[in-house]
């Protein structure tokens, strides 16, 4: 099964940036980062992944976001 894998933790530490600097920097709120680097948010906002984009100066959408194989699925159908 596959899962999107969520990489502005791994883009901060590549550019010696703080959460709370990128926040500052996209305009959107601290928690709401950190959800989404903790895996802890379902959704994503795609005007959040442009603003962090264009923040970090990225061009292809998946240095943020990639699709990585998980053994099993927690969400049993």
């Amino acid at each position: 099964m596959k899962k999107v894998k969520v990489n502005i933790g791994d883009l901060l530490e590549k550019q010696n940036l703080s959460l709370r600097a990128l926040a500052d920097k996209c305009g959107i709120r601290h928690a709401a980062l950190s959800e989404l680097i903790n895996g802890k948010r379902q959704n994503i906002n795609f005007g959040h992944i442009e603003r962090i984009a264009n923040a970090l100066d990225i061009e292809n959408i998946n240095e943020i976001v990639s699709l990585i194989e998980v053994e099993g699925d927690n969400h049993d159908i």
